[in-house]
């Protein structure tokens, strides 16, 4: 993911303002994550003793145009704890933290946690490995912050957990059911959670090149126009929040040739929880791939 930054400046006018508290109203422990989805796990484990603030949230905006603000930068250098993907997603945050140095700040690294690093699919949120050690990481945080509620946050956590099961339930339903069907996608958003389920993915490296923004071979674009013409995919899997020109002709493509198309975003839509989101996606892909067109 490509995002522009001008940190120095940024942190220039932190250094000018008013920092933020370290502590929210009320004794609120302050999270930080840099992505929705994250934010809105921890916010489950940590309910109303913990103020969140979610950078990247909103599912209309394409990520890859990304900008740090000054606002940002004063929440991350307030922040007791900074959740982040990794695994260059979200390189801003790494640059940030480094600009904006606090000694007891607690960064829980998704893709540490997960064991991936630079060059892995970076959609960490799409496997379904990835919350709960995030849900795990973030309890421990917290209990460490606020050792006088730490049984909470442990309650809250099996809770989460438990959610986050319905999720991996419904995967290795879908696995059962649909294992080996080749689909292919504009991007390799959905890459994490179709290896889980185990699609056969097709034309992987025009997702790579759409992903990286650079030109997909003519080779690999015509590879990708003929698996859709002779309907060699059951399913086409495109990213929401990013519009280019092939990848809307590819869409068109797939129309004229009866091919289900589900769309699937890299924020987390407003006014719904992660496995809500999540079980919403699997639904609309098992119904795109049960449909009479399949």
């Amino acid at each position: 993911m490509k995002t522009a930054t001008a940190v120095l400046g940024l942190v220039f006018v932190v250094a000018l303002g008013h920092a933020m508290p370290a502590r929210a109203a009320e004794n609120q422990i302050t999270v930080v994550a840099a992505e929705n989805f994250y934010g809105d796990i921890v916010r489950q484990i940590g309910g109303e003793r913990i103020a969140v603030v979610s950078i990247m949230s909103n599912p209309d905006q394409d990520p890859h145009l990304f900008e740090t603000t000054p606002g940002i930068v004063r929440q991350i250098a307030a922040a007791q704890i900074v959740i982040l993907n990794g695994a260059n997603y979200d390189s801003w945050m790494d640059k940030l933290l480094t600009a904006v140095p606090r000694r007891d700040r607690v960064v829980i690294d998704a893709a540490r946690l997960t064991g991936h690093k630079a060059g892995d699919n970076p959609h960490l949120w799409y496997d379904p490995a990835t919350m709960p050690a995030v849900a795990a990481a973030a309890a421990d945080a917290l209990g460490k912050a606020d050792s006088a509620h730490a049984a909470d946050y442990s309650k809250r956590l099996e809770a989460t957990l438990s959610s986050l099961a319905q999720i991996a339930n419904r995967v290795a339903q879908l696995k059962s059911k649909h294992a080996g069907t080749a689909v292919t996608a504009t991007e390799p958003v959905f890459g994490p959670m179709a290896r889980a389920l185990g699609l056969t993915m097709r034309n992987e490296r025009f997702q790579l090149a759409m992903m990286n923004d650079t030109e997909p071979s003519a080779r690999d674009v015509a590879a990708f126009e003929n698996d859709l013409k002779e309907r060699k995919v059951k399913l086409l899997i495109y990213n929401r929040q990013v519009s280019e020109k092939l990848t809307e002709r590819l869409r068109d493509m797939a129309a004229r040739a009866k091919i289900p198309v589900i769309g699937v975003t890299e924020t987390m839509p407003a006014n719904v929880g992660f496995q809500d989101w999540l079980l919403g996606e699997l639904d609309a892909l098992d119904k795109a791939l049960s449909g009479p067109n399949s």
